[in-house]
């Protein structure tokens, strides 16, 4: 069965940060963390037993979209590793876990907040670009309020299009994967990132419903607007800390579900949240388990995946499957 490759827009079209999402990040400067932390895990325990059915593994999001060609060289599926950095100790990590990935023969790509906890590492932008990674634009102040408004957002997004500009990236995640995906469209990408296939934990927690890319158009029609690549394997800080999982077989279950669909495996690791000691805390985890899925993935589906960088697989997509779907509806 297929289904258009446009369509997961308007599953999400409506969705908006709520008003307890509202509430939750406007209380949160003035909660405990480890408070924040606790409850946010009784809670989660709570929704990953009612969401059994469709998390991690949403069959409907398997679907083939009508129109699919394949991937390049004939690849089986494509893995692409993001990283979010939300802090100065994270930052601190960002080389090692590019390192980690080096050895493994992987590249990735480092999102970094502009106006956050750190000033903009420059230096570190440089050489992540000269080794091959891939560097994108993380929100603004990551404080939850980026779609507070609409015109809030139009003052936020031409800035952000100035560290986008000056730091030559061409890609977007929101904060706390908070989402107006029709706003996006004021921000000059040609992908965001800001979306999931299943994921019941965040604030807004309507998914995509699918493990393929697919575009955004401009109502209208004016432009082919940008792509979203939604993340189709928990987020790290899902598994490891909220739900305390202590390997990553849920990676290599999903992994292997999506390899089998022929869709695109798409993660996203904070290294905030990575210790490369080997310790485990309630704030981190060991970077064995990282390296662990990438081994699994290198033994398991040895020659069957693409590899390519977030910005890479975007401008093949815009090229070989965009133009198949151009009679489609504009406004989705």
């Amino acid at each position: 069965m297929t289904k258009p490759l446009v369509s997961p827009y308007q599953a999400m079209a409506a969705g908006t940060p709520g008003f307890l999402a509202r509430a939750y990040f406007s209380l949160k400067p003035y909660i405990p963390r480890p408070i924040r932390l606790a409850m946010r895990r009784g809670w989660a325990r709570r929704i990953s037993k009612q969401c059994r059915a469709t998390w991690p593994i949403n069959p409907e999001a398997g679907e083939v979209p009508a129109g699919w060609p394949g991937w390049p060289d004939s690849k089986a599926f494509a893995m692409v590793i993001t990283h979010d950095v939300e802090s100065r100790s994270g930052l601190e990590k960002v080389r090692s876990l590019a390192e980690l990935e080096i050895a493994q023969g992987f590249r990735s790509s480092f999102n970094f907040i502009p106006e956050g906890p750190y000033e903009d590492p420059a230096e570190l932008r440089e050489w992540l670009e000269d080794n091959g990674f891939e560097v994108g634009v993380h929100d603004l102040n990551h404080d939850g309020h980026l779609y507070g408004s609409r015109q809030g957002f139009r003052d936020k997004a031409r800035r952000i299009n100035h560290y986008l500009d000056a730091w030559g990236a061409v890609g977007f995640r929101s904060g706390f994967m908070l989402r107006q995906l029709e706003w996006i469209h004021d921000l000059d990408v040609l992908y965001d990132a800001s979306t999931f296939d299943t994921d019941p934990f965040e604030p807004q927690p309507d998914g995509s419903q699918t493990i393929f890319p697919f575009q955004i158009r401009k109502p209208g029609g004016s432009g082919s607007g940008y792509t979203e690549l939604s993340y189709t394997l928990p987020q790290d800080s899902t598994l490891f800390l909220l739900l305390g999982e202590e390997t990553p077989e849920i990676w290599k279950r999903k992994l292997d579900w999506i390899a089998s669909r022929g869709g695109l495996a798409l993660v996203n690791i904070h290294p905030d949240y990575v210790d490369f000691s080997g310790r485990r805390t309630s704030s981190c985890y060991p970077s064995s388990l990282i390296k662990d899925f990438l081994e699994h993935l290198c033994t398991r589906h040895k020659g069957a995946f693409w590899n390519p960088l977030p910005r890479d697989l975007v401008t093949w997509y815009r090229k070989e499957v965009v133009p198949l779907n151009r009679d489609a509806n504009p406004a989705c």
